[in-house]
C-alpha cells in the first residue's frame, strides 16, 4: 500500500493503471477508519482492479470549527486496519493539494441539499460538494463507494457526478450496525456509557415508525409519535425525523414510491443521524 500525499504523484500512479487497462475505485473518507469505512472497501475491491482510499479531513465541510479542531486524525491506525485489504493507495493530502492558496471555486447541488441535514448545518454540503469533485477529478476513478447511512450525501455525490459529466460511478453501499442496531459512525466513540446504553433507541423507533406506516398508518401522526418516544428514553432533541420519496428527498407524497426514513438527533453533545428504506 503506497501512501501518497500529493495530486501529482496520484496522477502518475493512475496513469500507468490506464496504461494496462485496471479499472480504479476510490473510497473517500475523513480518516477515524471503522467497519463501516472497511466495508466500503471491501465493495470497491469487488469492483475494480484497483482501490484508491482517501483520508482528507475537509474544513469546507465543518460549519463548526470546534468539530473540525475535536475531529479524529488517526492516520496510523487507519493505515494499520486497511493492511490486510491490500489496497493499492491511501491517498492522504496535505490541505495546499486540494485547497492550494487562492482556491476560489465553490460547488453547490441545488434541489437536494437545503432540506434537512443541510437546514441543520449550513455550508456542509457546498464543503462535500466542492472536496468530492477534488478527488473524483485527481483520481480519476471509474467507480466510488459511499455509505448509506449519509443518505443525503450520498444522493449529492450521485447528483454531482451526473451533472459535471465526472467519468465515476457512484455506488451507495448498506449501513453498517452495531449489534444493537447503532449505525456505525466516528461519533459513537464520544458517546458516555449511558449514552452509548440509549443510542439504539433512534433505530428501534425508525423501525417501529417504518412498520406502521407500510402497514398504512398516518405518516404525520406515526413520525410525531417516535420523535416523543426518542426523547422520552433520553434524547435531547430531534431534529427531524421525515419520510422522503428515495430518489429526489421530496416529501412523500405517492406511499407507491420507495421511501427514505431519515432522522438527525441530539444525545448529549453527540449528533446522531441514521436512516432506512421504507
Amino acid at each position: 500500500m503506497k501512501i501518497i500525499r500529493s495530486k501529482d504523484e496520484l496522477r502518475t500512479l493512475r496513469r500507468s493503471w490506464i496504461f494496462k487497462g485496471e479499472r480504479v475505485a476510490v473510497v473517500p473518507t475523513m480518516g477515524a477508519l471503522h467497519a463501516g469505512h472497511l466495508s466500503l472497501v471491501e465493495a470497491a475491491k469487488t469492483r475494480a482492479d484497483r482501490v484508491i482510499v482517501t483520508i482528507f479531513v475537509n474544513p469546507k465541510q465543518f460549519n463548526n470549527p470546534d468539530d473540525l479542531d475535536g475531529y479524529p486524525r488517526t492516520e496510523e491506525d487507519d493505515a494499520a486496519k486497511l493492511a490486510p485489504y491490500n489496497i493499492d493507495a491511501l491517498y492522504a493530502p496535505t490541505p495546499d493539494q486540494i485547497y492550494p492558496e487562492g482556491f476560489a471555486t465553490n460547488v453547490r447541488v441545488s434541489g437536494l441539499t437545503e432540506d434537512l441535514e443541510g437546514a441543520h448545518r449550513p455550508g456542509h454540503f457546498d464543503g462535500v460538494a466542492t472536496v468530492v469533485s477534488k478527488l473524483f477529478l485527481q483520481s480519476r476513478a471509474d467507480v466510488a463507494c459511499f455509505g448509506e447511512k449519509d443518505y443525503q450525501q450520498m444522493l449529492l455525490v450521485r447528483r454531482l457526478s451526473t451533472d459535471l459529466d465526472i467519468e465515476t460511478e457512484v455506488i451507495g453501499c448498506p449501513t453498517v450496525r452495531e449489534d444493537d442496531g447503532l449505525a456505525m459512525s466516528s461519533r459513537n466513540m464520544r458517546l458516555s456509557l449511558e449514552e452509548r446504553a440509549i443510542a439504539p433507541v433512534l433505530k428501534s423507533e425508525m423501525d417501529r415508525a417504518a412498520s406502521a406506516i407500510r402497514r398504512g398508518a398516518d405518516i404525520r401522526v406515526t413520525l410525531d409519535s417516535a420523535k416523543q418516544q426518542i426523547k422520552n428514553a433520553g434524547f435531547d432533541a430531534v431534529e427531524y425525523l421525515e419520510l422522503r420519496d428515495a430518489e429526489t428527498l421530496a416529501p412523500v407524497t405517492d406511499r407507491s414510491r420507495p421511501a427514505r426514513l431519515l432522522v438527525a438527533a441530539m444525545l448529549g453533545d453527540v449528533r446522531l443521524i441514521d436512516n432506512i428504506e421504507v
